[in-house]
Formats: C-alpha cells, structure tokens, sequence
C-alpha cells in the first residue's frame, strides 16, 4: 500500500521514521512519500521527502503571522504533492496547525486519514476535536488518559503505548557507559545534576540563569545543560555550566537528578529514572495568556499521566531560590522524596506501556487499511460518532 507522512518537527521525524519501520514490516510492498526529516529519509529514502520540516516549521503567533504566504504557498504544495502520488491513506503526525488542515482536504478528496499522535486538546483548542471527529478517520494516541478523554467527545481512539518510549530504549541500547561519556565530554567525575532550560531561545532565556545559580550552592555536583544543535551557542555561553550537545538522554541517564522545564523532556525523564522537579518562567503576557486559555491542572506529562503531582511544579512567581534548593536537595540521593518519586516513575513506566508500540501502531493501521479494503469503504465514524472499523479492541480501556 501507499503511505503519505506529514510531520512537521524534529520529535514527529523521530516518531514518524519508527512508524515507518513498523509499516515496513507489516506491509512488506509499502511505499512512501512524506514531509519530515533526516529519519524518515533513512526509512522510506531520501528521493521520497517532498519537504525537510527544516524549511516548514513556524511556531508562535508572530512568527506564523510573518510567514503567512509562505505557509500558503507550502500548503498548496503539499495538497498537490498529496494528489499526485494518491495514497492508499495519508497520516498525519501531531504538527496540528498543518495537518488538521490537511485532514480537511483530504476528507473532502475521499482520501482515507489516520492521525497519529494526537493534538493536546485536552490542554487547549479543545474546538479542535470536532475537526478530528468531522475529517480523520481514526485517530492513534500516545497518552493513556486520552482513550476516556476522546470517548466521551464521540471519537473512539487507539492506544498501544508511547513511542517515546522505543526511542528511548533504542537510544539506550546504544548508550556509552558513564566513564565514556563523561571523558567525551570532558567532565569531572563528581555526581551529575542535569539542566533542561527547554528547546526554543525564549525558553533558555527566561529559565536557564534561573537553573545555573543552583550549581553556586550545590558545590559537590557538577550542573550540566542539554543543549539544543540548532539554536545559537551564545544563548548558553554566557552561563557559568558545562553544556552537552545533542545527548540528552544519556545525561539524563548518568544524572542523579534533573531540573526540566517541563515539555517532554519531564516525562523523558521519569521513563528513563532520574528524578526531577519543574521550573518554568515566561514573560508575564504570556503567562497570562496561557492561564486563561489552558485547561490541565499540572503542566509536566508526569503529573498530567498520573492525575496527581508526581514531579513538583515550580512556575513562575514559585520559582525561588529557596523552593528550588529545598525541592533538589530532596530528590539528590538521600533525599526525603527521591524513593517515593522512583516508585511512582515505576508505576508511571506501567501505564504508558513498553517498547515495541510503534511496531503495534503500524500493524494496526496495516490490519485496518486490510479491513477497509475488504470492505471497500471505511464506515463514517467521523459523521456519527461510532467506534468505527477498530470497535474499540485496543484502547486503554481493555
């Protein structure tokens, strides 16, 4: 069968080249166009990458506003790229400002959708899952308190675990030991604190001279950064911390504890054991905006996943020295919560499922496409709110 990719960052081309490799292995005859990145090209070929996400990815309000005919004219080059290669079904990789967008026309060209890795609407734009009712087909999730969330909206999901966690166990199976990677990297062999000050420039800013005064009072650690590849060195340079370039994860793994600025990278974390706390500051305007439009309680998927605070959340005005001090002296080996914080990533590690989920994605798309063909044609869930061709048999709820 024909497959079209549409993800538009660097976790979708991650997440969208593990797919692929579990397409392949469902459906030995795939074949593949796709937006993405240098994995996914590793994949399905680098002849099949209509766009790098390089060229495609514009976060924020301003910045989208600034690039608006771009966006348009990239849009009209992707339907059309879409219809001259006329898939068997297009899947669409979280990038929900892009791809929902897409959804649309493709429902409206009778093309078959799958959208993997759901938008956060939990989170915010809830309006947005009347679109995924009206225009996908069927919908995959990577959390597992989404089954209930979407259920209850009309939209039957399919949840076999997060892929985040293949990407970590391949990442671990490739990982230097702690001797190794400290020589790389020309550190001390004192105890490591991991800072993760978060992915884009206004985030360090705001959050990274906050994180690297702690190291002035914990003098028996050594505080290392996770620095981004492409974002510019002088945002770290000016901070008195060693920085490591493209290994967070095996930071994170040599680490004995990690201050995170929440993301991903909290749950990143938790999978792969260290233990952590949030702080995350952003300018007030912003902050504002994100009160009045946000709908969770905790912002750290930890707490999110667990339905309770797992990894204390220090935002904005409690961002103080004194509760970030208290709050890492408790979770650094010997520490009154650090215990109690391991056992809960263990029963986190339970809920989210283990490896091989983008393997069990792929083989359930393949079974469904298989199943629609028998049939010739999907039954509208998107119109009435039915389970749909999957019938419910791997959601969360079994």
């Amino acid at each position: 069968m024909k497959y079209y990719l549409i993800a538009g960052e660097a976790s979708g081309d991650l997440h969208g080249a593990n797919l692929m490799r579990g397409l392949k292995k469902a459906d030995p005859g795939a074949e593949f166009r796709f937006w993405g990145g240098d994995r996914m090209a590793e994949q399905g070929g680098a002849g099949a990458l209509a766009r790098h996400y390089n060229t495609a990815s514009f976060f924020g309000l301003l910045n989208v506003a600034l690039h608006i005919r771009t966006i348009a004219r990239q849009m009209r080059e992707c339907r059309e790229d879409v219809l001259a290669f006329a898939p068997d079904v297009l899947i669409l990789v979280d990038y929900p400002g892009f791809n929902l967008r897409m959804a649309r026309f493709a429902r409206e060209r009778g093309i078959r959708t799958f959208y993997y890795i759901s938008p956060k609407v939990w989170a915010w734009k809830e309006g947005r899952v009347k679109k995924i009712r009206r225009y996908v087909d069927r919908l995959f999730i990577i959390f597992p308190f989404e089954a209930e969330y979407f259920r209850s909206r009309g939209v039957e999901a399919v949840f076999e675990g997060n892929p985040i966690v293949d990407a970590l166990s391949e990442e671990m199976a490739a990982m230097p030991s702690r001797e190794e990677f400290l020589r790389a990297n020309a550190l001390s062999s004192k105890p490591v604190v991991a800072l993760l000050a978060g992915s884009r420039s206004q985030e360090i800013r705001h959050n990274l001279p906050f994180m690297a005064e702690l190291a002035e009072r914990f003098a028996d650690y050594q505080f290392v950064v996770a620095g981004v590849d492409w974002l510019p060195r002088e945002l770290y340079d000016r901070h008195n911390v060693r920085v490591v370039f493209g290994q967070t994860y095996p930071l994170l793994r040599y680490a004995e504890a990690a201050v995170v600025a929440s993301g991903t990278a909290t749950l990143e974390a938790a999978l792969i054991g260290t233990p952590e706390f949030v702080c995350y500051r952003v300018d007030g305007f912003s902050m504002m905006i994100a009160r009045l439009f946000l709908k969770i309680r905790y912002v750290s998927l930890v707490n999110i996943i667990m339905g309770r605070e797992v990894v204390r959340e220090l935002l904005q005005e409690q961002m103080s020295r004194a509760n970030a001090d208290a709050e890492l002296r408790a979770i650094l080996p010997g520490g009154a919560r650090r215990e109690a914080m391991l056992a809960d990533f263990d029963r986190l590690r339970r809920l989210v499922g283990g490896p091989g989920a983008s393997d069990r994605f792929a083989a359930k798309m393949v079974s469904l496409m298989a199943r629609s063909r028998q049939r010739d044609v999907l039954p509208d869930s998107h119109e009435t709110g039915a389970a749909g061709p999957c019938e419910a048999e791997n959601t969360i709820s079994e």
